[in-house]
């Protein structure tokens, strides 16, 4: 499949596809974020960097279960738009990121341009609304990558809050790069006050 293969790290590179419960916090005390599990409740990803006490605020911290940084993303400063960057483990002064995220936004469409930098170049889309919790990944052959989702609890039928949702990675799509596209997605739809009622949300992500 187009656009599979190790990004940050061999492990989290699935055979089969692999589903996820993504679990986020409230922002208002430090060591919030998010708590990613298997369909075993298996922690998989940790990231608790979004508190005032946290080491820099414009950086999120992606953690495995044993708070080992798999991937720092942060605000690139200065910038004119909203461009953030990913580095693999913990973000070193002088580092080249292994990703940059550009989003800019019209009415009813935002686009986000990823570039990854090393060997390969890749084409991704995302449509749908990350606000809502309703989007999917395709590489640029329109196959699925990773689709996210809002959870319904299957005891009650009922659908649960956009704190907890699904993420759905296909075989051989990086889970720690996807979850690094999560954080970029939650920082830079939060920061769009107006998002709250675009649903027909296009998202284009373009990785070179």
């Amino acid at each position: 499949m187009k656009g599979g293969g190790v990004i940050v790290e061999e492990r989290f590179v699935y055979e089969k596809e692999k589903h996820l419960t993504v679990m986020k916090t409230n922002l208002f005390f430090a060591g919030d974020g998010f708590t990613v599990y298997d369909t075993n409740t298996q922690v998989v990803f940790r990231v608790d960097s979004y508190g005032p006490d946290s080491h820099d605020a414009g950086e999120l911290v992606l953690m495995d279960p044993s708070g080992r940084c798999l991937l720092t993303v942060g605000r690139k400063r200065p910038s004119l738009h909203q461009r953030w960057e990913g580095f693999v483990g913990v973000r070193k002064e002088g580092e080249k990121p292994i990703f940059s995220v550009k989003r800019s936004s019209m009415i009813g469409q935002s686009n986000v341009t990823v570039e990854l930098f090393g060997d390969r170049t890749e084409e991704y889309l995302i449509e749908g609304s990350f606000v809502h919790r309703n989007c999917t990944i395709y590489n640029s052959e329109k196959e699925t990558m990773a689709v996210i989702r809002r959870k319904v609890d299957i005891s009650t039928n009922m659908m649960l809050g956009k704190d907890v949702f699904s993420l759905t990675l296909m075989p051989g799509f990086d889970g720690a790069f996807a979850m690094g596209l999560v954080l970029v997605l939650d920082q830079t739809n939060d920061d769009d006050g107006n998002d709250e009622g675009n649903v027909n949300q296009r998202q284009i992500l373009t990785v070179t």
